[in-house]
Order: structure tokens, then sequence, then C-alpha cells
């Protein structure tokens, strides 16, 4: 009886830990848990990185982030700061003994600080009414450079009675005459410009050094400590030509500012080589195509001589860093659904360094990630891939390194969908198209399952095998999902990109619709049981796609352009959206601008379609999608409209609101999933 009773508790044991250790699907609720590294600098010496280590708090619904600092070999991780605060944007002094970041960890003010790592403390400089950026370190590291914004005197030509004392009138009249009047995510913006100050470490008044009616770009210093380079758009016309930047020389002593570049195009990005005698930047020569290949140029700090490095590489390249020696740079760009690190040399020779990066995009698969270099070539980096969001990585001695596991915690608890790789030919054009499927957990390639078609916005974007709350949403729910890069997408050269052109939408469609035939080809697709959605420029060609095709069980149209000429005229770029996008403004090229509007094709709609958008879009404003919630209910289609309180066009200002898109394009397709 005893050895009956030991052997029953033994059993029990054995089970309880058994369905302990069972694994269930991803809740929505999970996006709580989900952190992420970013923004990964890498010392000097290339002994130690800081990152951020980003985390959510499900009870004030924000978004946090705190310093970290780890040896580069993976050894003693350990936080910098702790709390929910915003720490971000950290960057080492030249002797690695201190750091710069910014915090709003003292009050509700963001401020720079310094960490002194001798002391192990931490310094606040400033405590001005708006936030710095763009911190950047003197070489001998006795001050540090940042713009903020400066507010300036509103212009006002109305002449208004004042009201009598005590009386209670409405608020004054708001007068406005500038083209760029609000921002997504801004607002309506203030009036004022974004300068350059200097500070020292002892902190006290920050110095103005620019003050003129323009905004000013992120400032590096020279070796010898006497002038600033930055990029802007100091041109007159700016607001007409906003991609028309240069780069420019502010000099400390005299506050006079020389243009180094001079072309028609944007030139960003500054970087200094070593010895100070040259300038690596990116660019290219603006023909308002709709997407041009950014290039990486080097010219003499004089600005002669300049040299296009990556004439032969038909990507786009960033982030410019020079190798110690200052003979060659190491860059990131875009391909085929993946971000890597590139190497070239001043004769123009490139090879790829590091593949992988990515996992910055917490919602949807863009593949966006960033790295760091230090002296001895070491290189730090954010980590991406299908099965978890960005990790810290590091390139050291010719090996690649993981360095976190942030969210081991939850996927020891939670299964999630798995991610293939899908290439097929477009029905067009017999074009190559890159797209991923992801099947719902524990899936069996013996079942049918229901089938989301998700599409990326931009239009110029790419996708990439990367984490995507919102993908594994789905897949969890039990649909099997492609997400996809047609024609138009970046990562693919330049021809491939500008297929769209004053195109679009168009041809993209037949590049989706052969990616659905390809997945229902594989055999486990339930063809009575297909839904589409996509956001932004994928909005656009949702829209676009109901109205070509009844295929679709139901539709969500989210944050999209469905008039051009009121989205033109109604967005936060007119000046940008009317000049590549169209050549033309709309009263110039009616037709055209009607003919590529979803809005044209509503009278076909029959598809069950929801819009979703925050109320506070100024990018694809929500009256869009009233539009079309309205055009489709005059045309007798079963629709219905979201509107997400408070929320801009990334509809990521809180975490709730990405969970409530996600939870709301669920609930549209679940209720029409399997209904007759």
């Amino acid at each position: 009886m005893k050895k009956t009773y030991l052997l029953l508790i033994f059993c029990l044991g054995l089970l309880a830990q058994s369905q302990a250790q069972e694994k269930t699907n991803m809740e929505l609720k999970d996006l709580f848990d989900l952190e992420m590294v970013s923004d990964p600098q890498i010392s000097p010496d290339g002994s130690k990185i800081v990152y951020v280590r980003m985390f959510k708090d499900i009870m004030t619904d924000r978004d946090y982030g705190n310093l970290w600092i780890v040896n580069s070999d993976g050894t003693q991780n350990r936080p910098l700061t702790q709390g929910n605060q915003r720490d971000y944007a950290p960057r080492w002094s030249n002797d690695g003994s201190k750091l710069a970041y910014l915090s709003n960890q003292q009050d509700d003010k963001t401020k720079l600080f310094v960490h002194h790592f001798d002391m192990n403390a931490d310094i606040a400089l400033t405590n001005s009414a708006t936030p710095p950026s763009a911190v950047s370190w003197s070489p001998d590291d006795t001050q540090l450079a940042f713009t903020q914004f400066v507010k300036g005197t509103p212009s006002n030509k109305l002449n208004i009675p004042s009201k009598p004392a005590g009386a209670d009138w409405n608020d004054a009249p708001i007068y406005i005459d500038r083209l760029n009047y609000r921002g997504d995510g801004a607002g309506y913006l203030p009036v004022g410009n974004r300068h350059i100050f200097t500070i020292g470490l002892s902190g006290g008044t920050a110095r103005q050094r620019t003050f003129d009616d323009q905004n000013y770009g992120s400032p590096i210093w020279s070796t010898d400590g006497q002038s600033l380079f930055f990029s802007a758009n100091l041109h007159e016309d700016n607001e007409l030509n906003p991609a028309n930047s240069e780069i420019y020389q502010l000099d400390l002593n005299d506050g006079s500012v020389t243009a180094l570049t001079d072309r028609f195009g944007p030139d960003s990005n500054p970087t200094l080589s070593p010895d100070g005698s040259m300038i690596a930047y990116t660019g290219y020569d603006d023909t308002f195509q709709g997407y041009t290949v950014t290039r990486l140029y080097v010219m003499n700090s004089d600005g002669s001589g300049m040299k296009n490095l990556t004439e032969e590489l038909d990507r786009s390249v960033g982030n410019p860093q020079w190798e110690s020696s200052g003979k060659a740079i190491y860059f990131q760009y875009d391909d085929q659904g993946d971000t890597k690190v590139g190497h070239v040399t001043l004769n123009g020779k490139t090879k790829t360094v590091v593949e992988g990066l990515g996992g910055l995009d917490l919602g949807r698969p863009y593949n966006a990630g960033t790295f760091t270099m230090a002296e001895n070539g070491n290189i730090a980096y954010t980590l991406g891939g299908g099965d978890h969001p960005a990790d810290l990585a590091a390139f050291v001695n010719g090996n690649t390194t993981r360095i976190t596991n942030l969210n081991e915690d939850v996927f020891s608890y939670r299964n999630i969908g798995s991610v293939e790789e899908l290439w097929w030919k477009s029905s067009y054009d017999d074009r190559d198209i890159q797209g991923w499927i992801v099947t719902p957990p524990n899936f069996d390639p013996n079942k049918k399952y229901p089938f989301i078609l998700e599409i990326h916005g931009g239009p110029f974007a790419m996708y990439g095998p990367s984490f995507s709350y919102e993908i594994q949403a789905y897949a969890s729910a039990g649909y099997v999902v492609l997400y996809t890069n047609p024609r138009g997408s970046t990562g693919y050269g330049q021809e491939f990109g500008n297929l769209i052109h004053h195109d679009y939408p168009n041809h993209d469609y037949e590049d989706l619709m052969s990616g659905v035939d390809a997945v229902i080809a594989k055999g486990y697709v339930d063809e009575e049981n297909l839904f589409v959605t996509g956001g932004s420029g994928g909005g656009v060609l949702t829209a676009w796609i109901v109205g070509k095709t009844d295929r679709f069980k139901a539709a969500v149209v989210a944050k999209p352009v469905i008039n051009w000429t009121s989205f033109v005229l109604h967005a936060d770029g007119a000046a940008f959206f009317s000049k590549y996008w169209f050549g033309a403004k709309p009263w110039e090229d009616i037709e055209n601008y009607w003919r590529r509007s979803p809005l044209s094709l509503v009278g076909n709609v029959t598809t069950p379609t929801m819009l979703l958008t925050g109320e506070k879009d100024f990018r694809t404003p929500i009256s869009e999608s009233e539009q079309y919630y309205t055009a489709l209910k005059l045309e007798g289609v079963e629709a219905a409209m979201v509107r997400i309180p408070n929320a801009s066009h990334g509809l990521v200002n809180r975490p709730s609101m990405l969970m409530s898109k996600s939870a709301s394009i669920l609930s549209w397709f679940n209720y029409y999933r399997d209904k007759e």
C-alpha cells in the first residue's frame, strides 16, 4: 500500500511537471512582456557595450528603457540605470571614461546626463524646457554639442479686439501661414527651430551657436575642436524642396556657416575620418524619382574631392563609420530582406562583414537594425530573427556572439509561429518576388488553415524574416500568414524600387495575388477563408485589392490613402508627395490622381471591410478612412470603422494602441471566418 501510494505521488509529480512545461500560444497581452535591445554603443577600445534595454509597463501603458553595460565577450551584463523611465541615446566619451545619455529619470523633462564611470555617478547638465538631442563629444571630452528646439515668435496678421476684463470668451483664433504646420506624432507644430548648442561638463547654461530661422542637424566635432559639421537644408526654398540638404561647417569662433556640398539632393550623415582630413557622408543626385539608391561618398574636410565609393553596389547605404586606419568605411545596407554591415575601401572595393541585423520594429516585420564599431574593429549590433525581437550581438575577432536573449522567459512558455522564406514569379511580368510564410504553432501541413495576406507600407520599405508581434498574433489565432516585398520594395536595387514610380498602386497587385496563389499551391490553405490587411501603403493596396477581386472573405484597411488628391493636400508632407510620387499637383493631373485612388474602385467592392486609423494620424489622416467608410456604406457594403484615440500614424504612442490594432483586425476576421 505504501509503495502504491509513493508511486501515485511520483506519477502526480511527473504529471504536474509535464503540465508546467507545456507551452501555450501567444496571447495579445504578451506584448507587455516583450523586451528588446536598441542603440548598442561599443566603447572606443571595443571592450564594453552599452545598450538600451526597452520594456513596457502594463499598468501605466508606457514604453520605458534603461541602460545596460556588458563586456564584449558577453560577461558581466548589468544595469547602469534602473526604473520606469526613458534612458536613451548613450554616447561614449572618446577616452571611454564617461557616457552621455538622455533621460527623464528626475522628472518629466528629458535632460542631458553624463555618467562618470570612475565615480559611478550621473550628473544632469541641462534643465531646459525642450529636450536636447543628437549629442556629440568634443575631441578632448570637455564639451558636448547637441541640438535643441528654440521657440520663435508666431506671426499674426489678425487684428482682433481683446476681451473685457473678466469676460469668458472662446480661445483666440490660431493663425497659420506655414506650409508645414503639423507633423505626424508631433501634432500642430510650435513656431521655432532646432538649433545647435554646446555645454561644458560642469553644466550651467548651454551656449546657443546658431540663431537664424532654420533647422540644424546633428553636429559632430572637428578634430581641433574649433568647428562643427552637420547636415541641414538651409536653402530659402526648403519647404518646397525638403530633400535638398547639404553638409555644412560651423566655425565656433565667429559663428560662420559654410556649405561643403552644393548639388541638388540629400547629403547627410557626415562622419569625420580619424585624422580629420576627410568626411564620409551619404546622398544622391535628386531627379525626383520615387526611390533613389543612397550612395556613400567621401570628400576632403574642406568640401573638395567628392568621390562615390558605392557606385557598383545597387543598394542604399547608411550609418557610415570609419575604420581606425582611415583607409576604409563600414556601413549598413538592406538586401533581400536582410540588413548587413558592409565595408568599402577608399578605392571602392566592397565586402560584407556581418549579416542578420534587425529586430527593431516590434509591431510588423520591417527589418530595422543598427550597429556601432570600435577602434579595434569590434562591432556591436542589434541581432534580428524570426523567433525573437532585437537582441544584442557582437562581432569580435571575426566571430559573432549573441550576447542577450531578453525574451527567453516569455518563449519558455509560449509557442510562436515558424517563419519560412518563399519566392515566386509575378503573373504580370515574371519577376522574382520574395515573401515569408508564418505558420501557426503546432502546424500540421495535412490540415487546412485560414489565411491572411499582410502588406507592408512605405511603399518604399522592406519586410524581412524578423519577429513581428502582429504577425505572431495572427499565427497564434490559427492563421497562415503571408507577408511580402512586392515591386517598389527597397533592398532589391533601384530599378525594382522604381517599378512603381508614378504608377502606384498598379502591378504590385499581381505580385501579391501571385504570392497568394503560391501559398495556396502548398495545399494547407482553406481557399474559402482568405483575408487581407495592411497599413499605410499596405492599406492603400488592401483597398485596391478589394476593388479588383472578391476572393477575400474580409479585409481590414489600416491607416490608408483612399483619395490621392485629398491626401496630398492634407498630409504632413505635401511638397514631397506631390513632387516625388506624382510629378504634378492634383489640379495639374486630375486623371492620374483619380486613376490611382482606391476610391475610384469602390463601386466594385463586395468584401466586408473594416477601416482602422489613429485619430491623430497626420501622415494618412483619418479623413481618408472616413471617406472610404462612407463610400462603402453608400454602396451597401458591410463596413465598420475603428478609430484609435490619441494615436498617430505608427499606432505605437502607447503599447495598448498596437495591441488594440491587432485585436481589432483579429476580431473582424474571426467574425467572418467560416461564416457562410
